[in-house]
């Protein structure tokens, strides 16, 4: 296992390693029971996507630890199971089995990107600056999704409100809240995971630990073949380029799918992996002259790119690397060993449906809070008093947030700091890739606005 995960070389061990991994399990296991929720409403069954959802996460998020040896978990993507829902099937007018199809072929063209190394000249183009801000912003994201996650900022008012204290799900995110910051300045060890345990435990007798009701593994299993394959049948990938007057369409919502899932896996490693060592200057300079995939990024860029397309045949939307993965590495993991760990919590789950689920989110997002604040270290190398690198910045760092959404945080990052660099005459200085990628964000835009 040490000469395997390369434990020593990476500054970690095994203990470290598996409460990592359990950390990383617990801020993301909601999608368990969520993914199911949403895309049963499409007309699949609930049965067949929780255990597509599970099996999806187990293979992503094993290929990224056993082929990548990289500390990050990967299951479908919260944003992207909504679009493929209420955008692609009730706005469009797609079956549900088109849009899988749609996703499977989304994870056909991120393996030819990445194959063909396109993924990794993207991240090789942006400005160190950038890089930065986008760290930071991951950093601002998390915390904002814990914040949201618990309860605690209200968006059912006019404007954004505090959620009234009487409210026992934020009496027990702010209980854990200090716990863990409490345990995290007193250096001990696995405070983030102490601090979910113990959150989960006494949320019970506050009434809001509460197991959910869901169905056996057995009725799960029988259930699986509706979905397994069926982008292969009629009703799939053949139907989905029957109509030419969709072709449009169909074309653009793919697009629109690998535009969102290829930057919030570039965003949530260049956010996560640059200031913690799992990707070094040393191994993006060896990525220069690579051949294959012979270096970390290579390797992890190849593995998220898969799970996409192997979630689509068991039967779920887009598979991609979590930002919640920071919350693991946040609790020291730095190999695969803590992927490896996710993976089988994420298998076990299948069996402990009931119990996992009971996990409330106000137990599990102090963690994202307090990730969060570790990585607001990234805006430190940013030069905030030069106005024309702060701008692209903010975009970049804060929108993020604002936007709920790392590709479009990313999205708002690069058009700025093109539009400054055309302001200062120095269009020549942008990177080809940036202009092009510019480009067809705002491109993203458009179709979204108007379809």
């Amino acid at each position: 296992m040490e000469k395997f995960f390369q434990l020593k070389e990476n500054k970690t061990n095994v203990t470290t390693e598996i409460i990592a991994g359990l950390t990383t399990f617990f801020t993301m296991a909601y999608i368990i029971a969520v993914n199911p929720m949403y895309l049963s409403q499409s007309g699949m069954e609930w049965g067949a996507v929780f255990l597509a959802t599970i099996i999806g996460a187990i293979i992503g998020t094993l290929f990224m630890g056993l082929f990548a040896n990289v500390p990050y978990a990967q299951a479908p993507g919260m944003g992207l199971n909504t679009f493929f829902v209420y955008t692609v099937v009730f706005a469009f007018g797609y079956t549900w089995q088109q849009a899988l199809s749609m996703v499977f072929i989304c994870g056909v063209l991120n393996i030819l990107i990445t194959v063909t190394k396109i993924r990794k000249q993207i991240i090789k183009s942006i400005p160190k600056s950038l890089q930065s801000a986008i760290g930071g912003g991951i950093g601002v994201f998390l915390a904002f999704l814990g914040f949201v996650d618990a309860g605690v900022i209200n968006f059912g008012a006019t404007v954004p409100d505090i959620t009234p204290l009487n409210t026992p799900a934020l009496w027990l995110f702010l209980i854990v809240l200090f716990i863990t910051i409490a345990l995290l300045v007193l250096k001990v060890k696995g405070a983030i995971l102490i601090g979910i345990i113990f959150g989960a435990l006494i949320g019970i007798p506050m009434g809001v630990t509460v197991t959910a009701d869901t169905i056996s593994f057995a009725e799960c299993f029988a259930a699986l073949p509706s979905t397994f394959g069926v982008i292969f049948t009629k009703a799939g990938i053949p139907s989905l380029f029957a109509d030419s007057s969709k072709l449009l369409i169909t074309i653009m919502t793919i697009f629109s799918f690998s535009l969102c899932d290829t930057f919030d896996t570039i965003g949530t490693f260049i956010g996560t992996g640059r200031h913690t060592g799992i990707f070094s200057e040393e191994d993006e300079k060896a990525m220069e002259n690579s051949e294959g995939f012979k270096t970390k990024m290579d390797k992890a860029l190849f593995a998220d790119s898969i799970a996409t397309s192997i979630g689509a045949i068991f039967g779920t939307s887009n598979t991609t690397t979590y930002v919640e993965s920071a919350a693991g590495i946040g609790a020291g993991g730095r190999t695969g060993l803590t992927s490896v760990v996710t993976a089988l919590c994420f298998a076990l789950s299948a069996f402990l449906a009931t119990f996992v689920s009971a996990i409330p989110m106000a137990a599990t997002a102090p963690a994202l809070v307090i990730v969060g604040i570790m990585m607001l270290a990234d805006f430190k190398s940013i030069n905030w008093s030069d106005f024309e690198e702060a701008v692209p910045a903010f975009f970049a760092g804060v929108f993020m947030a604002f936007a709920y959404s790392i590709t479009d945080g990313i999205a708002a990052g690069f058009i700025f700091y093109c539009l400054v660099k055309i302001c200062k005459g120095q269009a020549k200085e942008v990177h080809p890739i940036l202009w092009v990628a510019s480009v067809l964000f705002i491109i993203n835009f458009v179709i979204l606005a108007v379809m």
